[in-house]
């Protein structure tokens, strides 16, 4: 039986208008975009997808993803940005973006998205008619921090569209005011008391419920999924936030038999110093020797090719940026996946993955900002 990958939509960018800043904790703010007429076809999202930001600052490029944090909206996108300490981005998001800014803004990407898989934008009756085949469906998803951004659009379209269902959220933070999205959530508990309930468990402050104070570690995770959360009654998991609390789930979900493909995930960073975020196509030189690697690529139906020395041991992505600056990547991390591209010839090796799905890896794919080349000659395909 042959799998078919189903080619995501092509990552282009468009310059949106900001159309609001608004002061979510503070250290994070939601900003809204403005999508014209004209557009609104390229940015149909799922929720739980992400965009990319573009912008210079202090005369550098910059380029940082985002989680939509909004249930599909005619003529808006909506991200929220927390400032993360040293960013770059997210620093100059939270104290110099202002409505009225013009930004580079890439169309929706990303597959962390619910077993609904819709088209196109407000399409409730999919969601619907999807949820309707399970028996009184039941959600859970586990956040931390900014983990939540993608977490709201997904509790929100769901519980709004599917009357059956339920869904249940696991939310860690420092303290009451790092809560991002509180009124949200608080509206959610208002709206649907019977079919929607969240445990905040906060690291720095003392709760009545010991449970839901200090850190969410192998322990208490265990006893948060034997006493509050019936793990036998989940149909689907959501889990985002940093790598250690991500894999701590998956691993403890794995050891209770939770079949993977009912667990859905995504990091916002793995945790470790990658120093390649601003990649750019770094100047790279061939061996005049002859030690080199050819790699060709399709984009955009166009064929481009670069020669790379083996001694550099050069990222597929960073070589191909060199010839072709529109090569669409954002986190540079192997976090996002936007990177994607199919090899169709020779051989690579993958140093991280936490996008693809293992399906997509078997078919060939890789994050060509985590790939090198292992053989002389390799073929790229992003279009595929």
């Amino acid at each position: 039986m042959t799998t078919t990958i189903p080619a995501k939509k092509k990552a282009t960018f468009n310059t949106l208008t900001v159309t609001g800043v608004r002061k979510l904790t503070e250290d994070s703010v939601e900003v809204s975009f403005a999508v014209p007429a004209e557009l609104q076809e390229d940015y149909n999202y799922i929720p739980g997808q992400y965009v990319a930001l573009r912008a210079e600052i202090n005369g550098q490029e910059v380029r940082r993803s985002y989680s939509i944090c909004d249930v599909p909206r005619d003529g808006v996108i909506r991200v929220a940005i927390k400032r993360d300490r040293g960013g770059i981005f997210s620093t100059w998001a939270n104290e110099e973006l202002e409505p009225g800014t013009q930004m580079d803004v890439m169309n929706p990407q990303g597959a962390f998205t619910s077993k609904t898989h819709l088209t196109g934008l407000n399409n409730p009756e999919a969601v619907r008619e999807e949820l309707e085949k399970l028996d009184h469906p039941h959600l859970v998803a586990v956040a931390a921090g900014s983990g939540i951004t993608p977490i709201m659009a997904i509790a929100q379209t769901v519980l709004a569209e599917s009357p059956e269902t339920t869904f249940e959220l696991i939310f860690a933070n420092k303290g009451g005011g790092d809560v991002m999205f509180a009124e949200e959530i608080g509206d959610l508990k208002d709206k649907y008391p019977n079919r929607f309930a969240v445990h905040h468990v906060l690291s720095r402050e003392q709760r009545v419920n010991p449970l839901f104070s200090g850190r969410i570690d192998a322990e208490k995770l265990q006893t948060l999924l034997d006493n509050v959360v019936r793990t036998e009654n989940v149909d689907e998991w959501f889990l985002c936030g940093p790598f250690e609390l991500v894999q701590l789930v998956r691993d403890e979900l794995s050891g209770r038999a939770v079949d993977e493909k009912n667990v859905r995930y995504e990091l916002f960073t793995t945790g470790k110093p990658t120093g390649n975020q601003n990649q750019s196509g770094r100047r790279v030189e061939a061996d005049p020797e002859g030690n080199n690697v050819e790699i060709t690529f399709q984009l955009d139906g166009l064929s481009g090719s670069v020669t790379s020395p083996v001694s550099a041991h050069e990222s597929l992505l960073n070589a191909a940026l060199r010839v072709r600056s529109d090569v669409p990547f954002a986190c540079a991390g192997g976090v996002c996946g936007t990177c994607r591209a199919k090899v169709t010839e020779g051989e690579v090796e993958m140093d991280e993955n936490y996008a693809l799905e293992a399906d997509e890896v078997a078919a060939g794919y890789v994050l060509t900002c985590q790939s090198h080349a292992t053989t002389p000659n390799v073929s790229l395909n992003f279009d595929a």
